[in-house]
């Protein structure tokens, strides 16, 4: 079993892991060892969890999702089978993490005055400065 959190979790065969040879360092060792791990898992499959919660995590992981509707992580960054395995968990747990954890909802402020005087001041020395590129034609008044 693996903890999300204080009540949420994953049962060990709910994830689908499998291996195959990967790029990278390890020399001759890469040609003949399956060391990269590909995760899938079904953000479904999550137990413990709330309505509440369970739509905050599909919203959240929503585009990371294969066709299938599952997660897809790949590791292959250490040489060894086990390392990549456990880095894959890992990273699927932080990513659930992230997902289940409430967000503070943003305050609504005013903008700050100079902020708005800083841009009309802004627009009026850019409208000066295309003003005096101008050719001074008949009807102008000499502005």
């Amino acid at each position: 079993m693996i903890r999300i959190d204080s009540s949420a979790w994953i049962r060990d065969d709910d994830l689908l892991l499998t291996f195959d040879r990967a790029g990278g360092p390890g020399g001759q060792n890469v040609n003949k060892v399956s060391t990269r791990v590909t995760l899938r898992f079904d953000p479904q499959r999550v137990h413990g969890l709330d309505d509440a919660r369970r739509a905050r995590l599909a919203a959240h992981i929503d585009a990371r999702l294969d066709s299938d509707g599952r997660l897809r992580i790949v590791c292959g960054e250490h040489r060894r089978q086990a390392s990549n395995r456990a880095a894959a968990i890992e990273r699927l747990v932080r990513i659930l993490r992230d997902a289940l954890r409430p967000r503070r909802p943003r305050l609504k402020t005013k903008v700050p005055r100079s902020a708005i005087e800083g841009r009309l001041r802004s627009k009026s020395r850019q409208s000066q400065r295309k003003r005096s590129r101008r050719t001074p034609s008949a009807s102008d008044d000499g502005e």
